[in-house]
């Protein structure tokens, strides 16, 4: 009896290993222990170059954690978007949503060749992404979580998938949903990412239309705050300054904290994308007003979301690769 008992265990041990760690797209494993006996201060050197870059410069630290989106958002998470164009890759960098704005990837070189140092050819590129998400928001004042981890790295990039996937400023809120909906995310996950935009910034070109009536039917934006217009139009002209940058959170720019949702309920959310969350939809309206209520209830929707996007279809076991170099797949 006791060994048919023990058999049952094991069985459902077995079962429910997968809900607790897999993907939700293809069944990959990941779990935080995964380099404990392998590389086991990977956590510790990620973190320290991490908080050694944002010392120098507290905007890099919004600057690493954009990366892990607009590459999850793409083909997984799998380090496509550090990958450089060579012969045979055109790179993500490319892209709408990346050229002159995704940055940091010093910061990756430096986590990497120091990890190479360490432990060769053993944590990839994309868990490294991963950790320094979750470490620029620490160090910014955001809530921590564990990192499941065992990705491997991609062979290859999507140009096309970089520009089709990730969400544009200017998008509908019902593309933007559409767009997380694409990648087994929900409103919950939309409005609580959407709160990285408490720390970081935004080029002018991504807002101008919003400035000068160009909301297609030659209306002002309403839906934006005419002081605060007024205020942005001093450094973001009908034409010019395109790379001009803007707070997203001009309350507390370096604080990963719940201001940005106040900004919104204020009218006073920098991005199209940012103030359809309160005037589009009534669920993502409610958890605007939540998260700018309870900054702990935001904090964890956060964490959580983090681990749910962090898991879109990730590569595991054989499939994919360990780079040597994240700029460029191993020879």
């Amino acid at each position: 009896m006791s060994r048919f008992t023990s058999f049952l265990l094991i069985l459902s041990l077995f079962a429910f290993a997968p809900l607790c760690f897999a993907s939700k797209k293809n069944g990959g494993y990941l779990f935080p222990q995964f380099y404990d006996h392998s590389c086991p201060r990977a956590l510790e050197i990620v973190k320290s170059v991490v908080a050694k870059a944002v010392a120098k410069e507290a905007r890099i630290a919004a600057s690493l954690l954009r990366l892990e989106f607009h590459d999850c958002f793409v083909q997984g998470c799998d380090a496509s978007l550090l990958l450089d164009s060579s012969g045979t890759i055109t790179s993500e960098k490319r892209s709408n949503p990346n050229r002159n704005s995704a940055r940091g990837f010093e910061v990756l070189d430096e986590i990497k060749s120091a990890l190479e140092k360490e432990c060769p050819h053993t944590v990839s590129c994309a868990d490294i992404l991963a950790l320094a998400a979750r470490d620029s928001t620490v160090l910014s004042g955001g809530p921590n979580w564990e990192v499941p981890l065992g990705r491997r790295d991609s062979r290859g990039a999507s140009l096309s998938g970089s520009n089709n996937n990730i969400p544009a400023p200017n998008n509908t809120f019902q593309t933007i949903l559409t767009k997380f909906k694409r990648q087994g995310l929900d409103v919950v996950d939309l409005v609580a990412l959407s709160g990285s935009h408490t720390i970081g910034n935004a080029r002018c070109t991504s807002f101008r239309q919003r400035l000068y009536n160009q909301t297609g039917n030659g209306q002002p934006d309403y839906s934006l705050d005419q002081s605060y217009a007024a205020q942005l139009r001093g450094r973001c002209p009908r034409s010019g300054g395109d790379s001009n940058l803007f707070f997203l959170d001009f309350v507390s720019p370096t604080k990963f904290d719940n201001s940005y949702f106040k900004n919104i309920l204020a009218y006073k959310g920098l991005l199209s994308s940012d103030q359809v969350l309160l005037t589009k939809d009534e669920a993502s309206k409610e958890l605007v007003k939540k998260y700018a209520e309870n900054s702990q209830l935001f904090f964890e929707h956060f964490a959580k979301s983090m681990v749910k996007m962090g898991n879109i279809s990730p590569l595991t076991g054989s499939r994919g690769e360990i780079r040597k170099n994240c700029r460029k797949v191993n020879s």
